[in-house]
């Protein structure tokens, strides 16, 4: 095994790794994101966030959205009544 056989493994595993590491944190984000933000569906957010792995990220955008939408909890709506 020469020392360019060597190389191209050690690129490849940075490169495999570097993209899991890419995957996970942008199926955590929205779910760090509604926490951050005090959202009131924290967990359904959070799942969403990681069940987007399973359809390729096509909903990804959508739960993101979600993280950042501002929804009126109950004792704020009977204020504002």
């Amino acid at each position: 095994m020469s020392i360019v056989d060597v190389f191209a493994w050690i690129v490849l595993i940075v490169l495999v790794a570097s993209t899991v590491a890419v995957i996970v944190f942008l199926a955590m984000l929205p779910g760090m994101v509604a926490k951050r933000r005090n959202h009131p569906w924290i967990a359904a957010v959070t799942v969403g966030g990681w069940v987007t792995l399973f359809f390729g990220f096509a909903f990804w955008p959508l739960v993101l959205i979600w993280a950042y939408v501002d929804v009126p909890r109950a004792a704020n709506a009977e204020k504002a009544q």
